[in-house]
């Protein structure tokens, strides 16, 4: 992709964007109250926010615990996908942690989400091992997967 992307912290005014880009990408998106709470009272919370011509089109979710970050949500708005945008996400994120120390990242995947794992794959990530009926709407399967930094 050939125009300028700019990825930053995420604001609470970005909620609403995010929300939508939820809603178009995960079975059980994540609420305005969900984030709101995430930005406001967590303090292991972390988001990077992908923006292009002033459009929220890409968010990256983090818990960093102490040495430990977990990924919760990487998603893009389904007119950017393919565009390198969550493999870009990913890289801020891991940038993140290294300036944090952060020593190790983990996330879930669907077992089913090949084009996710490969990314993740492509990042470095390992398989780790599988959480079963993980996912409430369907009882899918996820897949651990993890990286040493």
């Amino acid at each position: 992709m050939n125009t300028t992307i700019e990825y930053r912290k995420m604001r609470v005014e970005d909620i609403p964007a995010v929300v939508g880009i939820e809603e178009q990408s995960f079975a059980t998106p994540w609420t305005e109250e969900v984030f709101a709470h995430e930005m406001n009272g967590n303090d292991y919370a972390h988001y990077i926010v992908a923006v292009h011509e002033d459009e929220v089109i890409g968010h990256c979710g983090m818990w960093v615990v102490l040495d430990e970050c977990h990924i919760t949500n990487v998603a893009v708005r389904k007119h950017m996908r393919g565009n390198g945008i969550g493999e870009a996400l990913m890289r801020q994120a891991i940038e993140l942690c290294k300036v944090n120390e952060v020593r190790l990242m983990t996330l879930e995947v669907r077992v089913s989400n090949e084009t996710a794992k490969n990314l993740y794959r492509k990042l470095g990530f390992q398989d780790g091992g599988i959480r079963k009926n993980y996912y409430t709407d369907d009882h899918e399967d996820a897949l651990v997967m993890w990286v040493e930094l």
